[in-house]
């Protein structure tokens, strides 16, 4: 493999652009030249306490100033972030602790306790630090990074399959920059683009905005969380111009518009998480939101596919051609390439795509078709060759942009007693997209409903927990015995 360097992407960007802002949040600005300072002095406490090159360490934090901190103190020392999702159970966060072979957990001060029951958990001793703890640590002095290899990880980020157990994306340093730079050759690149970052930075679309912000030297308005008038004061008060959202957020933020438009200046509505209602688009539309749908997953570092500007409005629907260094295509369940028009599995090919799941041999076997990823959505192209996408991977639920897998909660709920079968599917919601909701078959006549829902939030991250429990005499199933999901959707109808 060609070893392909570049200088420390921090290093040369507080080198070209010292004073510019490269954070802005509620405690105030923060410049590239002091991103740099605060990044390197946190690297040295670091090595301090431990960490070497190669060691895997977990970023468990919501948003703030301090996770890119975090993130680029981690590069200086040639570790590997592992980036922890806030919102799943101790347990769920133990497992990915212990197959990322993690070290050290660092963590915010907010998310201490639950950090220590999260160790606990653990099968591995696992040393824990506050970020805000760190300060009082002494700096060793140690060679920090100068160069970054592009074919090094960088970081993992977990996303769940379909089996129900989660899997590691591995990013190199390559992946990100080339995810950066076709984002750029895409939506191009204005002196006055200030990016606002409402996702969690723990989640790969989160995590592409602070790429970017070094990369092309952008100032990125950051938030604690998704929060309806701050996001629309940021629009119209704060020179916010790009901003990315799943469609539950467009929705609450058109229902804030009420009539009125964002200023001129508001560039980019980038929309993923998803395939959004043509209906929603519609309404975007008539309120001049310019909203470019993209299509993307954690495996391809975030976006691989999005509309471009020219066509925001000729192909509402779409989610684009694949970007300029990625490749796509359409093929059968034979594998054959299919014509336009043809739905079948999505494939997608780039220096964005990652090179596989954490140790992981199986699950990389079953995604990668000779350098091809296989997603498992299905969709189609058009005559002109843009990209329509009818589900996200077959059992998938999408629930406000956080994805829900059947298997994943099926596993949990055959853990208790009095349940002998389950099933798992998404069903229609104003506010979500989608909820779970499970069917039961009980073993025991004493399981209830509330029982059920308790035991899954003492095992499940909140948006994974059912909404709602039918009890039913059985479920069904083919001559494989395999569940058939789309026969419980249509029993929706019945509830």
């Amino acid at each position: 493999m060609t070893v392909e360097t570049m200088p420390h992407w921090l290093d040369k960007r507080a080198d070209l652009t010292p004073h510019e802002i490269a954070i802005e949040d509620s405690v105030g600005p923060l410049t590239f030249e002091q991103l740099q300072r605060y990044s390197k002095m946190m690297a040295k406490k670091l090595a301090n306490v431990g960490v070497l090159e190669g060691d895997h360490v977990a970023i468990f934090s919501n948003n703030s100033a301090d996770y890119p901190c975090a993130l680029y103190a981690l590069s200086y020392l040639g570790a590997v972030a592992v980036l922890i999702n806030t919102r799943l159970s101790p347990k769920e966060i133990a497992y990915q602790l212990n197959d990322a072979e993690v070290s050290l957990l660092f963590t915010s001060s907010e998310m201490h306790d639950v950090s220590k029951r999260v160790i606990a958990k653990a099968d591995k001793d696992i040393e824990l630090r506050a970020i805000e703890a760190l300060i009082i640590e002494k700096e060793k002095q140690v060679p920090l990074k100068e160069e970054i290899n592009l074919n090094d990880l960088f970081t993992i980020v977990y996303t769940s399959g379909t089996t129900g157990s989660p899997k590691g994306v591995m990013h190199t340093y390559g992946n990100h920059w080339w995810s950066a730079v076709s984002s750029a050759l895409n939506l191009g690149l204005n002196e006055k683009d200030k990016w606002l970052a409402a996702l969690p930075l723990f989640h790969v679309g989160g995590l592409s905005i602070l790429m970017k912000s070094v990369i092309y030297g952008m100032p990125v308005y950051l938030l604690d969380k998704f929060d309806v008038e701050q996001v629309h004061d940021a629009i119209m008060n704060k020179q916010v111009t790009s901003a990315s959202v799943v469609a539950v957020m467009l929705e609450r933020l058109m229902e804030r518009l009420d009539g009125s438009h964002y200023p001129e200046t508001f560039r980019c509505m980038l929309l993923g998480g998803g395939p959004a209602p043509k209906p929603l688009l519609e309404k975007a539309k008539a309120a001049r939101i310019p909203v470019y749908q993209t299509y993307g997953m954690t495996e391809t570092s975030s976006q691989i596919v999005t509309l471009s500007p020219q066509y925001a409005l000729t192909k509402l629907g779409s989610a684009g051609k694949a970007l300029f260094p990625a490749q796509l295509k359409i093929v059968n369940e034979g594998g054959s390439e299919q014509p336009a028009m043809c739905a079948g599995e999505i494939l997608v090919k780039g220096p964005m795509v990652t090179g596989g799941y954490y140790q992981n041999s199986e699950a990389n076997k079953q995604a990668f078709q000779q350098d091809w990823l296989a997603t498992g959505d299905i969709g189609y192209l058009d005559e002109e060759g843009f990209l329509y996408v009818l589900d996200r991977r077959k059992d998938l639920i999408i629930s406000g942009g956080e994805n829900v897998y059947p298997a994943e909660v099926e596993s949990v709920l055959l853990e208790m007693d009095g349940i002998k079968e389950v099933g798992v599917v998404g069903k229609e919601d104003d506010a979500w997209g989608q909820v779970p909701v499970a069917f039961v078959v009980k073993s025991e006549e004493a399981v209830t409903d509330d029982q059920i829902i308790n035991h899954c939030h003492l095992h499940l991250a909140k948006f994974k927990v059912p909404k709602a429990v039918y009890f039913v005499d059985s479920l069904p199933r083919n001559a494989s015995n395999k569940l058939l999901r789309t026969k419980l959707v249509d029993r929706l109808k019945n509830f």
